[in-house]
């Protein structure tokens, strides 16, 4: 893995196959998506190879031709690097560090790659991870990556264990014999015992997450909205706009990993809680799908998700299929949802985002085009957030005696007060709230009269 602490940006090249039925569009954005995780791993992307293939290369996922071209594309940057070195011992180096491949590939073609071209290989998932593991703040969230990271390690232990060559096969016995299993075999079982270990802690974590969102969904006039979508399409930015905290906001993929929530600002009735979520990306790895369940439940046990996308990529559709199926994977494609377009402004010319928008309403009737910087645009998704909920409000009128004014300051939280009106005995109050709450609180009124004439 990488090494933070380098004085330098580490110099990547990336390489990748276009199979066929793969378009030139997907194919590119693909690319320009590994570029994006190259930076926020903070690495120096240098150049890139890529090949068209009907299937990839069993051995070491390239064609053999391209495998030289890298070859010699590595090799004459670390000659060049060297003949600098020569010259001035303290010229930083322009040898390339790290190929990555943008795919999934497997240990003995990694292994293969990277022998052949003299360098040390990062596929897709491995960057991911990567990411992931510098990212993760929270406890949890830390255990989650480490699942993922150990659940990825381990059919590769065998081919660690190849590199380390017949000394690594096997480990000594009682008496120098042999104990019968291999160093991977011993290592396999390590992980999986480790891996064992934190899926406990994971699910006793997940035991007291599901006991505060009961709690949460417990409370009569509450309402809960996710924020879901691609990473980097400006969902952190959101949160802040709709509910006023102060939350991480970067320009990089997967900026947030565990689940922030927050109270929709300015106060509604019925008050809304808004929830962050993990970004999804193309290709995410099922480990980490699995692993992230839990932030991903916060969408799946929500009233109304918000599905934010980048309006400024050109890439989207692709991205709200990924999104989409990722939703589909956790049962939360039932969940009621807004298509919230989001960073129009990144088209500077006026002319450009009104054919934008255009375009988007036309093909996602409802969707909402917004830019999370203008402060009209938000108040208008907070004010449709707040129809969704209301729509279903009942008016009524309770009266409360004076004896029972303590419930006066519930109303007011959890209804829409339409009117207030009081005689002798007590006060009468028109208003507005969802069933369950008028039901609790009429049965409250209904029982502090029965006490008074008692």
């Amino acid at each position: 893995m990488l090494n933070p602490a380098q004085t330098r940006a580490p110099r990547a090249l990336i390489v990748a196959v276009q199979l066929d039925g793969v378009d030139d569009t997907e194919f590119n954005s693909s690319l320009a998506e590994l570029g994006e995780l190259a930076k926020t791993l903070g690495l120096e992307v240098v150049g890139q190879f890529t090949q068209k293939r009907a299937a990839f290369d069993s051995t070491a996922y390239m064609g053999v031709g391209k495998r030289e071209e890298i070859r010699q594309f590595v090799q004459e940057q670390q000659d060049a690097s060297n003949g600098r070195a020569q010259v001035d011992p303290h010229a930083v180096s322009q040898a390339v560090d790290y190929i990555l491949v943008d795919h999934e590939i497997s240990p003995s073609q990694a292994l293969n790659l990277e022998n052949e071209v003299g360098c040390e290989v990062m596929d897709r998932t491995v960057v991911i991870l990567e990411i992931f593991h510098r990212n993760a703040s929270s406890h949890a969230a830390r255990i989650q990556v480490e699942i993922a990271r150990l659940t990825y390690m381990a059919p590769r232990l065998r081919e660690a264990a190849k590199r380390e060559g017949p000394s690594g096969r096997q480990r000594s016995g009682v008496g120098g014999r042999g104990s019968g299993q291999s160093r991977s075999e011993i290592d396999s079982r390590k992980v999986r015992d480790r891996i064992a270990e934190l899926q406990k802690e994971i699910d006793a974590m997940e035991a007291g997450r599901e006991t505060q969102r009961a709690q949460r969904q417990g409370q009569t006039g509450l309402a809960q909205v996710a924020l879901v979508g691609y990473t980097n399409a400006g969902k952190s930015t959101l949160m802040r706009a709709l509910t006023g905290n102060e939350v991480l906001v970067a320009n990089k993929l997967f900026a947030t990993l565990d689940t922030k929530v927050r109270t929709l600002q300015p106060d509604t009735v019925p008050k809304v809680l808004v929830s962050d979520t993990v970004g999804f990306i193309k290709n995410l790895p099922h480990g980490l799908v699995a692993s992230f369940k839990s932030t991903l439940d916060e969408a799946l046990n929500a009233s109304l998700l918000l599905h934010v996308i980048d309006a400024g990529d050109t890439g989207y559709e692709a991205q709200i299929e990924v999104t989409d199926k990722v939703l589909a994977e956790i049962g939360a494609d039932t969940v009621p949802r807004i298509r919230v377009f989001n960073k129009i402004d990144y088209l500077q010319d006026a002319e450009a985002q009104a054919e934008r928008i255009a375009e988007l309403q036309a093909s996602y009737p409802g969707c909402i085009v917004l830019s999370a910087q203008r402060d009209e645009d938000i108040k208008k998704l907070h004010q449709t957030i707040v129809q969704f909920f209301q729509k279903d409000l009942v008016e009524t009128e309770i009266f409360l005696p004076w004896s029972a004014q303590e419930l006066r300051g519930e109303i007011f939280a959890s209804c829409n007060v339409l009117e207030e009106r009081a005689d002798a005995t007590g006060a009468f109050f028109r208003l507005r709230a969802a069933p369950d709450m008028v039901a609790k609180l009429s049965k409250l009124a209904d029982d502090a009269g029965s006490n008074r004439a008692r």
